[in-house]
């Protein structure tokens, strides 16, 4: 399906943090994301490499108002992988409290876990089970 409207060619989801040198340490060193670019009270992070994704991580303003993912404004941020199992035993290994084990979801069909970062933002590794979702290659 072809929509008429301009390009985008990348996308980039900002998340805020009141300790960032945590939040910075815990994306560069536990998850392992390459830095693209340090813009001094924020930092942006290829989310997956090659890809046209990013994550940046920003000093907070104030204090988050929740730490319910699904209230207005709320934030669920996934990494798609076929490692899920490998995620898993890395986090666990690097100290990150994970709450369940990877499980699958045939609601959805995927295979997945949930975990948090350091300020307090929900993360997701999946892995989705079903044809019709699209490949990285595209």
């Amino acid at each position: 399906m072809t929509q008429d409207r301009p390009a985008l060619s990348q996308q980039v989801t900002f998340l805020y943090a009141e300790d960032t040198e945590a939040s910075w340490r815990f994306y560069e060193e536990v998850m392992g994301l390459a830095l693209v670019q340090d813009q001094g009270s924020c930092r942006i992070y290829e989310a997956a490499p090659g890809s046209r994704a990013f994550l940046g991580i920003c000093r907070a303003r104030a204090p988050r108002a929740s730490d319910n993912p699904r209230v207005v404004g709320g934030v669920v941020f996934t990494f798609v992988t076929d490692a899920v199992d490998a995620w898993y035993e890395k986090l666990k290994e690097n100290g990150v409290a994970i709450p369940n084990a990877p499980a699958s979801s045939e609601q959805y069909r995927v295979y997945h876990f949930f975990f948090h970062d350091p300020a307090g933002y929900t993360l997701e590794i999946q892995r989705f089970d079903r044809p019709d979702w699209p490949s990285p290659a595209g």
